[in-house]
């Protein structure tokens, strides 16, 4: 698959630096362009993006379309992040529970990434009405969930934004991770990286603490979204009136300092495995170990019933939820300089053609 590249701009012109065609070849002699697609509405916006629901003519699909304008890519870091987050977009079409990249191409002013529509809703918007979830249902999700970081993983890349937001589920009931701006990419077993990001309720100890980080950081956000399903609350709830404590500098000294509480009501098993995920120590938590810390995921007692294969082939059936609803929710990464993450609107907007 063949896209835009990116490369280091003279003068920071973005406009001088984008290479590629005007749409992306899917097979000999077809390229697709704004013409190809019906605007249906808006779904989503953010300080670099937006997000559109189109529908391609040819076959009448639906596709959330991601619109970057290139004037708001100033600098080197920006145009890394467009770039990483095309280049994961484009492998994540070959895994089953990652958005995928449909095709991709760009106009005088700005870039455009189709990809897959997902229109279940996301963990957040389920967990709001369910509170939580039997652990049957979290070790389900949680079972797609790891099958899609290893895959990343296996890629060279740190998700590092793992949260309910960005865990969709599909029209099955099948989760769908999105939203790939905070990705890093190049990570060999063994290499680390230090940029400090994330979204501060699930970033990792090792992050607050300034150390170099690696996969590490994945599991330990898996541990609270795990945690958050399963209690219907994170595990770093912080309730008081006090205004000193309802800072992010207190809820990362509480990350770094608090034990973890389990609830009484949770079983032995999925005790276990949430304080393997939140071991503060990287080298001791659970899926950690250089050579075989996804295969200590798999065989943890908490997963004893899964059949990984089948889950990764899709071949299970989800957990039906309490509350059926059609959601037309979906991401935009709002990127900003400090790596820290800000909520996307994602009223549905009435569109026209003036938002191309």
């Amino acid at each position: 698959m063949h896209c835009f590249s990116l490369v280091c701009p003279p003068r920071q012109d973005i406009s001088a630096v984008v290479e590629g065609m005007d749409g992306i070849k899917l097979s000999p002699g077809l390229a697709l362009g704004l013409a190809d697609f019906e605007l249906i509405r808006v779904i989503g916006r953010g300080s670099y993006a937006k997000v559109l629901l189109v529908r391609l003519k040819k076959d009448e699909q639906v596709y959330a379309m991601k619109v970057v304008k290139k004037e708001l890519v100033h600098d080197d870091e920006d145009i890394d992040w467009v770039q990483t987050e095309k280049h994961v977009f484009e492998q994540a079409s070959t895994n089953p529970f990652l958005v995928g990249l449909h095709s991709c191409f760009q106009t005088e002013s700005r870039l455009f990434l189709v990809i897959e529509y997902v229109n279940g809703g996301d963990l957040m918007f389920h967990m709001q009405r369910q509170r939580k979830l039997p652990e049957e249902h979290a070790r389900f999700y949680a079972a797609e969930i790891c099958i899609a970081l290893n895959f990343l993983h296996e890629k060279g890349i740190i998700y590092r934004d793992l949260k309910l937001d960005n865990v969709l589920l599909d029209h099955e009931g099948h989760i769908k991770i999105t939203d790939y701006g905070m990705c890093k990419e190049g990570i060999r077993p063994g290499d680390t990286t230090s940029t400090f990001c994330g979204t501060p309720n699930y970033i990792a100890p090792e992050i607050l603490r300034g150390e170099d980080y690696g996969f590490s950081v994945d599991w330990w956000a898996l541990g609270v979204l795990m945690f958050e399903m399963m209690a219907g609350r994170s595990p770093f709830d912080i309730i008081t009136d006090n205004p000193d404590m309802n800072t992010e500098e207190y809820l990362f000294q509480v990350i770094l300092e608090r034990p973890i509480r389990i609830p009484r009501s949770l079983s032995v098993k999925a005790a276990s495995v949430l304080k393997g995920f939140l071991n503060k120590d990287p080298k001791e938590r659970l899926g950690c170990q250089v050579q075989a810390g996804y295969t200590d995921i798999k065989s943890h007692t908490f997963f004893r019933s899964i059949d990984w294969d089948q889950v990764r082939m899709v071949c299970v059936y989800p957990p039906s939820p309490k509350h059926t609803h059609t959601h037309t929710h979906t991401h935009t990464h709002t990127h900003t300089h400090t790596h820290t993450h800000t909520h996307t609107s994602t009223h549905s907007d009435k569109a026209n053609k003036s938002e191309f």
